[in-house]
């Protein structure tokens, strides 16, 4: 459009200077190119109507972008469909690539995992009925050793969440009581004890062994930060409209006020991360994707120096949920 301005400005001034009437011959011309230029303009737009409209709105999926049948594309349409074509096999065979990657180090980690299981049993099978000192060090770091361990299987599993849940009635009473008769060494050496506040019998929807991790975390930093300022947590569970909540509340250091928004995120240990060298940043953040994937909503409240409550909201019916249930 430039050129063709300098050329109706360069065959204007040359007629000017020609003898005759040049204002009605320059009139003729000025038309006669703004007309040609108005007739290359329209083509252009009815034939690449379609190409920018694909190009405005791009679709979800990464097929072909132009599939239409009832014309044939222009060379510039052909040549960017082509390499498009090419990326798309490209990106396919990178993504493959990055998957079967990705499940070998799983499954070398779940193996790695289980195979770590056995020393442990044997070193508590070994020591169960000493009752020197020494061997009580040595129970502590076991037990550390194991939960670390089972924080690591549960992280390669939860990529394949879908395929490792089945939703049941999970009795609370029940489930907490295992965990303090499985850990009442924590309890007794952190001088940390539970009350639980849970009628007999009261269930909720929800998978037991992924529920059963969410809580060990829960009440494993309840007790973490709680050693040494107070003697006890709060389990109990109370109706809010048409959900049954779980709160977990301790009265331990708490969690500053600028950290609470993001205790969820992965790797983030915050200021009390400072202090306490064995957090990873990894326990909440395994809590909030679980109870997301299993259709819960959990909330943390905390303020520094009081304590810490964690509630965790069930729905009563399978309707509230999109489960996909194990076979």
């Amino acid at each position: 459009m430039i050129v063709l301005g300098i050329q109706i400005v360069m065959t204007s001034i040359v007629y000017a200077f020609n003898d005759g009437s040049a204002l009605s011959t320059i009139s003729y011309v000025f038309i006669i190119s703004l007309f040609l230029l108005l007739v290359f303009l329209v083509y252009q737009y009815v034939t690449k109507r379609g190409f920018y409209a694909r190009l405005s709105n791009p679709e979800a999926s990464m097929e072909p972008i132009f599939t239409s049948k009832s014309r044939r594309f222009t060379p510039i349409e052909q040549a960017l469909q082509d390499l498009l074509v090419d990326q798309f096999r490209l990106t396919q065979q990178e993504l493959h690539h990055a998957e079967n990657r990705m499940n070998r180090h799983v499954t070398f980690m779940n193996q790695w995992v289980h195979d770590m299981k056995t020393p442990l049993s044997v070193i508590h099978m070994t020591i169960q009925d000493e009752d020197e000192p020494i061997f009580d060090s040595i129970r502590e770091e076991t037990d550390r050793l194991a939960k670390g361990l089972e924080t690591v299987l549960y992280m390669a599993r939860l990529d394949s969440f879908e395929h490792d849940f089945y939703i049941e009635e999970v009795d609370l009473a029940q489930l907490f009581g295992q965990f303090v008769k499985q850990n009442k060494r924590l309890f007794i050496r952190s001088q940390v004890f539970p009350k639980i506040e849970i009628e007999a019998h009261q269930v909720v929807l929800s998978d037991e062994k992924w529920l059963g991790f969410v809580f060990s975390q829960i009440l494993n930093n309840a007790v973490k930060y709680s050693a040494g300022k107070s003697r006890s947590i709060e389990i109990s569970t109370y109706m809010e409209e048409e959900e049954t909540v779980v709160e977990v509340r301790d009265f331990g250091i708490g969690i500053p006020a600028h950290d609470v928004d993001r205790v969820f995120e992965p790797y983030f240990t915050g200021e009390n991360g400072r202090q306490y060298a064995a957090s990873t940043g990894m326990g909440l953040y395994l809590v909030h994707e679980i109870c997301s994937r299993l259709g819960h909503r959990i909330t943390i409240s905390s303020e520094q120096g009081v304590g810490t409550s964690v509630r965790i909201y069930f729905t009563n019916t399978t309707e509230d949920h999109d489960f996909r249930r194990k076979e």
